[in-house]
């Protein structure tokens, strides 16, 4: 049984003079699933999700998460739908001048309904939740690791508990080891939580870690969206480049998609 979708993205065109970037390309996120977007250099894989988070507007095309458009309709209706998703920067983007608890908490604070005493216990909960304890919580950002700034900003992503969670390179500048770890906590809290995902990344030990489907941008659209095995046999020359290519075959090696193509 396919599950509904919570994102649903149609006709988009995308273009930046006469430059075009996305040209009638559509998309569905399912509820619960990790869909993972790759593509080249320069087809638009950060811009898609900026427009699905609102950030920039495309040219023509419709976008809907949970059934709303982010485009257009009430400014509050809006601003209630982004508290329904986290996102997580490439860079972690902690603001420098705040305490791990106090970027924590930035979301928390902006809904200027909770007292502060309940702040605490969410954020205390959000941090040991990512392996972090009440001692990292007066931490400078500067004092980090970027494995723990990973961390940090992904307990931020998650502090309003959303139902939704943006992934933007997550293992980005990440050591094997820390890439590993980081893998296994998104797939725990996955498991454990139940929200739905939506990653970029170029990490295909990554990719092949935590995705359901994939869905591969290419000739300014989507050419393909469909679980790893079913992309793998998909014929197109990207694909046979980035998946099929020495890299890739050495990251499905000890995998279940080892030996599919």
């Amino acid at each position: 049984m396919v599950s509904e979708p919570v994102i649903e993205v149609q006709g988009l065109r995308t273009a930046f003079g006469k430059h075009v970037v996305h040209d009638d390309l559509s998309l569905e996120v399912r509820r619960g699933e990790i869909l993972t977007i790759v593509g080249g250099s320069g087809t638009g894989k950060t811009v898609l999700l900026r427009q699905i988070l609102g950030l920039s507007r495309p040219a023509a095309g419709r976008i809907r998460v949970f059934g709303q458009s982010v485009l257009h309709g009430p400014a509050k209706s809006r601003y209630a739908l982004r508290q329904r998703w986290g996102v997580l920067f490439q860079s972690g983007a902690l603001f420098s001048a705040l305490s791990v608890f106090d970027n924590v908490a930035v979301p928390l604070r902006e809904l200027r309904t909770l007292p502060e005493a309940l702040i605490r216990d969410v954020v205390l909960t959000r941090l040991s939740m990512v392996g972090l304890g009440a001692a990292d919580a007066n931490k400078a950002p500067s004092d980090l690791s970027g494995g723990m700034i990973k961390r940090v900003a992904l307990a931020r992503a998650l502090a309003l508990d959303p139902d939704l969670l943006f992934l933007d390179e997550p293992t980005a500048g990440l050591d094997p080891t820390r890439s590993d770890e980081f893998v296994q906590l998104i797939r725990r809290l996955h498991a454990q939580l139940g929200f739905t995902v939506v990653m970029v990344t170029h990490d295909l030990d990554t990719l092949f870690a935590l995705s359901d489907r994939v869905a591969v941008l290419a000739e300014k659209k989507v050419i393909v969206c469909a679980s790893v095995p079913e992309v793998l046999r998909f014929e197109h020359p990207f694909i046979h480049t980035f998946f099929l290519g020495e890299r890739g075959r050495r990251a499905m090696e000890g995998t279940e998609f080892e030996g599919v193509v």
